[in-house]
């Protein structure tokens, strides 16, 4: 399952991979298998790029379109 979203959400914030995959303490190589679906991403991860966008895990896995968080 490819992330469109994950890619969507980087460049919205004119962020690099490399940019990303090092506020999560991760390579380049294991943020772009997980952009483009080719591993599964831990909840961990998933976790903390919810938190970083500021939006859900359901929005970044494609269960809402709801981009904003709900408080």
């Amino acid at each position: 399952m490819k992330f469109q979203r994950l890619q969507d959400l980087r460049n919205d914030a004119d962020m690099s991979q490399k940019q990303i995959s090092e506020i999560l303490h991760i390579s380049q190589r294991s943020y772009s298998h997980y952009e483009t679906g080719s591993r599964n991403i831990p909840i961990e991860m998933l976790i903390r790029l919810a938190n970083y966008y500021d939006t859900s895990i359901d929005y970044l896995v494609g269960r809402t379109d709801n981009k904003k968080l709900l408080k």
